[in-house]
Protein backbone atom coordinates (compact mmCIF):
# COMPACT_ATOMS: atom_id res chain seq x y z
CA UNK A 1 0.00 0.00 0.00
CA UNK A 2 1.29 3.65 -0.50
CA UNK A 3 1.65 6.29 1.76
CA UNK A 4 -1.06 8.35 2.35
CA UNK A 5 0.21 11.98 1.03
CA UNK A 6 -2.56 15.51 1.42
CA UNK A 7 -4.02 15.67 -1.64
CA UNK A 8 -4.30 18.85 -4.11
CA UNK A 9 -7.68 20.25 -4.16
CA UNK A 10 -10.52 18.71 -6.48
CA UNK A 11 -12.56 20.87 -9.02
CA UNK A 12 -15.32 22.12 -8.49
CA UNK A 13 -17.74 20.34 -11.53
CA UNK A 14 -20.33 18.06 -10.82
CA UNK A 15 -19.07 15.55 -13.11
CA UNK A 16 -15.42 15.40 -10.67
CA UNK A 17 -17.59 15.14 -7.20
CA UNK A 18 -17.04 11.10 -5.63
CA UNK A 19 -20.68 10.06 -4.32
CA UNK A 20 -20.60 9.93 -0.38
CA UNK A 21 -23.19 8.39 1.40
CA UNK A 22 -24.01 9.75 4.55
CA UNK A 23 -25.87 7.96 7.15
CA UNK A 24 -28.74 9.46 8.35
CA UNK A 25 -30.31 9.69 12.20
CA UNK A 26 -33.82 9.02 13.18
CA UNK A 27 -36.55 10.24 15.79
CA UNK A 28 -39.22 8.73 16.73
CA UNK A 29 -42.85 10.39 16.57
CA UNK A 30 -43.08 14.14 17.69
CA UNK A 31 -41.08 17.11 17.48
CA UNK A 32 -41.08 18.08 13.97
CA UNK A 33 -43.58 15.00 12.70
CA UNK A 34 -45.96 13.14 14.07
CA UNK A 35 -44.37 10.16 12.46
CA UNK A 36 -41.34 8.59 12.74
CA UNK A 37 -38.36 10.62 10.71
CA UNK A 38 -35.03 10.68 9.56
CA UNK A 39 -32.67 13.84 10.60
CA UNK A 40 -29.38 15.25 9.41
CA UNK A 41 -27.53 18.37 10.39
CA UNK A 42 -26.82 20.03 6.95
CA UNK A 43 -23.31 21.27 8.25
CA UNK A 44 -22.14 17.12 7.66
CA UNK A 45 -23.68 17.90 3.36
CA UNK A 46 -21.94 21.50 3.65
CA UNK A 47 -18.72 20.24 4.11
CA UNK A 48 -18.29 17.37 2.29
CA UNK A 49 -20.05 19.71 -0.55
CA UNK A 50 -17.25 22.26 0.25
CA UNK A 51 -14.65 19.24 0.09
CA UNK A 52 -15.18 18.41 -3.57
CA UNK A 53 -17.86 15.52 -3.07
CA UNK A 54 -21.48 15.01 -3.77
CA UNK A 55 -23.61 14.05 -0.21
CA UNK A 56 -25.95 11.03 -0.75
CA UNK A 57 -28.36 10.53 2.50
CA UNK A 58 -28.30 6.50 3.35
CA UNK A 59 -31.99 5.57 4.77
CA UNK A 60 -31.86 2.66 7.38
CA UNK A 61 -32.52 -0.50 5.17
CA UNK A 62 -30.11 -3.05 5.89
CA UNK A 63 -31.14 -5.31 3.23
CA UNK A 64 -29.93 -2.39 0.61
CA UNK A 65 -26.64 -1.87 2.09
CA UNK A 66 -25.11 -3.36 -0.90
CA UNK A 67 -27.19 -1.67 -3.29
CA UNK A 68 -26.18 1.74 -1.72
CA UNK A 69 -22.55 0.85 -1.61
CA UNK A 70 -22.54 0.26 -5.86
CA UNK A 71 -23.56 3.97 -5.70
CA UNK A 72 -21.33 5.48 -3.48
CA UNK A 73 -17.65 6.27 -3.37
CA UNK A 74 -17.04 6.83 0.02
CA UNK A 75 -19.05 6.52 3.57
CA UNK A 76 -19.54 8.86 6.37
CA UNK A 77 -20.76 7.14 9.56
CA UNK A 78 -22.08 10.55 11.30
CA UNK A 79 -22.72 10.54 15.26
CA UNK A 80 -26.33 10.60 17.33
CA UNK A 81 -27.49 10.85 20.44
CA UNK A 82 -27.56 7.51 20.91
CA UNK A 83 -25.56 4.36 21.98
CA UNK A 84 -24.53 0.89 20.33
CA UNK A 85 -25.95 -1.64 22.14
CA UNK A 86 -23.40 -2.81 24.56
CA UNK A 87 -25.07 -6.81 23.58
CA UNK A 88 -22.87 -6.15 20.24
CA UNK A 89 -19.58 -6.28 21.94
CA UNK A 90 -19.99 -8.60 24.98
CA UNK A 91 -21.63 -6.20 28.00
CA UNK A 92 -25.03 -6.86 27.56
CA UNK A 93 -25.50 -7.89 31.01
CA UNK A 94 -23.80 -4.71 31.95
CA UNK A 95 -25.71 -1.84 30.16
CA UNK A 96 -25.57 1.58 31.90
CA UNK A 97 -28.66 3.47 32.83
CA UNK A 98 -27.18 6.23 30.23
CA UNK A 99 -27.14 4.10 27.17
CA UNK A 100 -29.73 4.65 24.74
CA UNK A 101 -30.68 2.29 21.80
CA UNK A 102 -31.62 3.39 17.85
CA UNK A 103 -31.58 -0.57 17.03
CA UNK A 104 -32.89 -0.26 13.14
CA UNK A 105 -29.99 2.43 12.68
CA UNK A 106 -27.57 0.46 14.11
CA UNK A 107 -28.17 -2.62 12.22
CA UNK A 108 -27.95 -0.77 9.00
CA UNK A 109 -24.76 1.03 9.81
CA UNK A 110 -23.35 -2.25 10.99
CA UNK A 111 -24.43 -3.71 7.73
CA UNK A 112 -22.73 -0.57 5.01
CA UNK A 113 -19.65 -0.41 7.18
CA UNK A 114 -19.14 -4.35 7.04
CA UNK A 115 -20.24 -3.87 3.07
CA UNK A 116 -17.68 -0.92 2.61
CA UNK A 117 -14.92 -2.53 4.84
CA UNK A 118 -15.08 -5.29 2.56
CA UNK A 119 -14.54 -3.14 -0.52
CA UNK A 120 -12.14 -1.29 0.78
CA UNK A 121 -14.19 1.87 0.16
CA UNK A 122 -13.10 5.21 2.11
CA UNK A 123 -14.74 5.52 5.66
CA UNK A 124 -15.07 8.52 7.44
CA UNK A 125 -16.61 7.51 11.17
CA UNK A 126 -17.38 10.55 12.94
CA UNK A 127 -17.81 10.31 17.20
CA UNK A 128 -20.43 7.38 17.24
CA UNK A 129 -19.64 6.73 14.24
CA UNK A 130 -15.94 5.75 15.26
CA UNK A 131 -17.61 3.79 18.10
CA UNK A 132 -19.57 1.79 15.49
CA UNK A 133 -16.70 1.27 13.29
CA UNK A 134 -14.58 -0.09 16.39
CA UNK A 135 -17.66 -2.23 17.24
CA UNK A 136 -17.98 -3.84 13.54
CA UNK A 137 -14.61 -5.19 13.68
CA UNK A 138 -14.96 -6.94 17.48
CA UNK A 139 -13.74 -3.91 19.54
CA UNK A 140 -15.26 -2.63 22.75
CA UNK A 141 -16.34 0.78 24.31
CA UNK A 142 -16.41 2.66 27.32
CA UNK A 143 -19.94 2.57 28.52
CA UNK A 144 -20.14 6.05 30.43
CA UNK A 145 -16.65 7.81 30.51
CA UNK A 146 -17.43 9.55 34.00
CA UNK A 147 -17.76 6.28 35.48
CA UNK A 148 -14.63 4.55 33.91
CA UNK A 149 -11.84 7.04 33.55
CA UNK A 150 -10.72 8.80 36.91
CA UNK A 151 -10.71 12.64 36.43
CA UNK A 152 -12.33 12.87 33.02
CA UNK A 153 -12.30 15.82 30.87
CA UNK A 154 -16.26 17.15 29.92
CA UNK A 155 -16.39 15.42 26.91
CA UNK A 156 -19.83 16.68 26.47
CA UNK A 157 -18.44 19.84 26.35
CA UNK A 158 -21.23 22.83 27.77
CA UNK A 159 -19.68 25.41 25.24
CA UNK A 160 -20.96 25.42 21.72
CA UNK A 161 -19.89 22.98 19.58
CA UNK A 162 -18.25 25.01 16.88
CA UNK A 163 -15.77 26.05 19.69
CA UNK A 164 -12.92 23.85 20.67
CA UNK A 165 -13.69 21.73 24.26
CA UNK A 166 -9.93 20.50 24.84
CA UNK A 167 -6.79 19.47 22.51
CA UNK A 168 -6.06 15.87 21.47
CA UNK A 169 -2.18 14.73 20.99
CA UNK A 170 -1.77 12.69 17.32
CA UNK A 171 0.42 9.96 17.16
CA UNK A 172 3.75 10.82 14.88
CA UNK A 173 3.15 8.63 11.46
CA UNK A 174 -0.36 8.08 11.60
CA UNK A 175 -2.63 8.71 8.94
CA UNK A 176 -4.24 11.14 10.44
CA UNK A 177 -0.74 13.07 11.31
CA UNK A 178 0.33 12.53 7.59
CA UNK A 179 -3.36 14.36 6.81
CA UNK A 180 -2.97 17.70 9.66
CA UNK A 181 0.83 17.44 10.23
CA UNK A 182 0.53 18.02 13.44
CA UNK A 183 0.68 16.28 16.42
CA UNK A 184 -1.88 18.38 18.42
CA UNK A 185 -5.45 19.52 17.53
CA UNK A 186 -7.86 21.38 19.19
CA UNK A 187 -11.17 19.87 18.99
CA UNK A 188 -15.00 19.71 20.10
CA UNK A 189 -16.61 17.02 22.24
CA UNK A 190 -20.13 15.71 22.66
CA UNK A 191 -19.94 12.41 23.30
CA UNK A 192 -20.80 10.12 27.08
CA UNK A 193 -18.96 7.00 25.43
CA UNK A 194 -15.42 6.05 23.68
CA UNK A 195 -13.20 3.53 22.18
CA UNK A 196 -11.93 1.28 25.28
CA UNK A 197 -9.67 -0.65 22.72
CA UNK A 198 -8.66 -0.71 19.48
CA UNK A 199 -10.50 -3.44 17.29
CA UNK A 200 -8.08 -5.88 15.70
CA UNK A 201 -6.44 -4.24 12.82
CA UNK A 202 -7.01 -0.80 14.09
CA UNK A 203 -4.68 1.78 15.74
CA UNK A 204 -5.86 4.42 18.40
CA UNK A 205 -3.99 7.36 17.41
CA UNK A 206 -5.25 10.53 18.80
CA UNK A 207 -5.57 10.85 22.53
CA UNK A 208 -7.30 13.25 24.87
CA UNK A 209 -5.32 14.80 27.72
CA UNK A 210 -7.46 12.19 30.50
CA UNK A 211 -6.18 9.30 27.78
CA UNK A 212 -9.60 8.64 26.29
CA UNK A 213 -9.32 7.31 22.50
CA UNK A 214 -10.00 10.01 20.32
CA UNK A 215 -9.12 8.54 16.82
CA UNK A 216 -8.89 5.26 15.57
CA UNK A 217 -7.62 3.88 11.83
CA UNK A 218 -6.93 1.18 10.17
CA UNK A 219 -3.68 0.81 8.55
CA UNK A 220 -4.85 -2.01 6.02
CA UNK A 221 -7.55 -0.02 4.41
CA UNK A 222 -7.29 2.55 1.65
CA UNK A 223 -8.63 5.20 3.78
CA UNK A 224 -10.59 4.23 6.95
CA UNK A 225 -10.35 6.78 9.57
CA UNK A 226 -12.59 7.13 12.91
CA UNK A 227 -12.60 10.46 15.00
CA UNK A 228 -14.57 11.53 17.76
CA UNK A 229 -15.10 14.62 17.57
CA UNK A 230 -16.69 16.51 14.99
CA UNK A 231 -14.75 17.80 11.99
CA UNK A 232 -17.96 18.85 10.57
CA UNK A 233 -18.04 22.18 12.46
CA UNK A 234 -14.20 22.94 11.01
CA UNK A 235 -13.19 24.18 14.47
CA UNK A 236 -9.03 23.99 13.55
CA UNK A 237 -7.57 23.79 10.19
CA UNK A 238 -6.95 20.08 11.11
CA UNK A 239 -10.98 19.20 10.39
CA UNK A 240 -10.77 20.75 6.96
CA UNK A 241 -7.80 18.57 6.14
CA UNK A 242 -9.46 15.53 7.16
CA UNK A 243 -12.08 15.94 5.35
CA UNK A 244 -10.49 16.85 1.70
CA UNK A 245 -8.03 13.89 2.76
CA UNK A 246 -11.70 11.92 3.07
CA UNK A 247 -12.96 12.97 -0.19
CA UNK A 248 -9.46 12.67 -2.22
CA UNK A 249 -9.47 9.44 -1.30
CA UNK A 250 -12.97 8.60 -2.88
CA UNK A 251 -12.39 10.64 -5.67
CA UNK A 252 -9.44 7.99 -6.30
CA UNK A 253 -12.08 5.22 -5.67
CA UNK A 254 -14.28 6.54 -8.54
CA UNK A 255 -11.30 6.28 -11.30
Amino acid sequence: MSVFSPPAPLPTSSVTRPVIGITLDAEPAGGYSKLPWYALRENYCDVIWAAGGLPLALPHFAAGAEAYLDRIQGLVITGGAFDVDPALYGEGGMRHETVILKEKRTAFEFAITRGAIARNLPILGICGGEQLLNVVLGGPLIQHIPDTIPNALAHEQPNPRHEPGHTVSITPGSLLHRITNATELSVNSAHHQAVRAPAPGLVASAFAPDGVIEAIEHPGQRFCLGVQWHPEYLVSAGDQQILAAFIAAAAEQST
